[in-house]
C-alpha cells in the first residue's frame, strides 16, 4: 500500500514536469510564433510611442508610456493564454520584451532624427 501511495505521488509530482518539457519541445526560440510576438510588441509599442508624442513633449514620458503599451499587451496575451486560450509560454514573453525595446529604441531614434532635421541650423539663421 505505501508503495502503490509513493508511485502515485511521484507520478503527480513528475506529470507536470513532463508535460512542461514536452511543451518547451514544442515551443522553439526561433519559431515563427516568436516572430509574431517580437513584431505585434515591436507595433504596439511604436505606436504607443507615437500617441504619446500627439499627448506630451517629453521624450522620457513617451518613452515610458510606449513600453508600458508594449509589455501591458505582451503580458496580457499570455495571461490570456494561461487560462485557456492558448498555450501560455515564457519564451514567448520574451519575445514580447525584446520586441518592446525595439520598438521603442526604433521609435526614439525616429524622433531624435525628425527633431534634429526639423531644428533650423546655424547655417539657415544667417
Amino acid at each position: 500500500m505505501l508503495r502503490a501511495v509513493a508511485l502515485v505521488a511521484a507520478l503527480t509530482i513528475l506529470t507536470p514536469a513532463a508535460d512542461a518539457r514536452a511543451q518547451e519541445a514544442d515551443d522553439a526560440w526561433f519559431g515563427h510564433d516568436k516572430a509574431l510576438h517580437f513584431g505585434a510588441s515591436a507595433a504596439i509599442t511604436m505606436v504607443g510611442y507615437a500617441g504619446a508624442s500627439v499627448v506630451t513633449d517629453r521624450r522620457p514620458t513617451r518613452r515610458v508610456a510606449a513600453v508600458l503599451l508594449g509589455l501591458t499587451a505582451g503580458v496580457s496575451k499570455e495571461v490570456w493564454d494561461a487560462f485557456g486560450a492558448g498555450d501560455a509560454s515564457w519564451r514567448d514573453l520574451a519575445w514580447d520584451v525584446i520586441g518592446t525595446a525595439t520598438g521603442v529604441l526604433v521609435a526614439a531614434g525616429i524622433d531624435w532624427v525628425y527633431q534634429r532635421l526639423s531644428q533650423p541650423s546655424v547655417a539657415d539663421a544667417r
